[in-house]
């Protein structure tokens, strides 16, 4: 299979997973503010508000829940928490709010497994 036909198939792949992780946490009470916001920082598949809190959350689609939950690199991480930084920048509005950082796993035929404060930025 050639690189282009791998790459297309990710990516749909990725598209199905958050839209699975979008209703999921819309059936739990979680308001979608964005989702994949890019910026030249970084990106998050989608952010979400829930009560006084404001939540990152990266979507991994894998074939079981070890290869998932190893699939969150360091420095994803910190392009996500320098994206992260740059939403608030932009909007003043959400500034107040709590932030956490979580992770939504999803495998085929399994529901989505949401991780909640998956980790905290590290401090300079």
């Amino acid at each position: 299979m050639r690189q282009r036909e791998k790459r297309r198939r990710a990516e749909r792949r990725g598209r199905w997973a958050e839209t699975i992780a979008l209703w999921w946490l819309r059936l739990r009470g979680y308001r979608i503010l964005a989702r994949d916001f890019r910026t030249h920082l970084g990106e998050i598949d989608i952010l979400a508000r829930r009560g006084r809190t404001l939540v990152a959350i990266e979507v991994k689609a894998r074939p079981d829940l070890v290869t998932a939950s190893d699939a969150l690199l360091p420095r994803q991480r910190r392009r996500i928490e320098r994206a992260l930084g740059h939403f608030l920048a932009h909007r003043p509005e959400f500034s107040q709010l709590a932030l956490r950082f979580d992770v939504m796993l999803v495998m085929p035929r399994r529901l989505p497994r949401h991780i909640t404060d998956a980790w905290r930025p590290e401090r300079d």
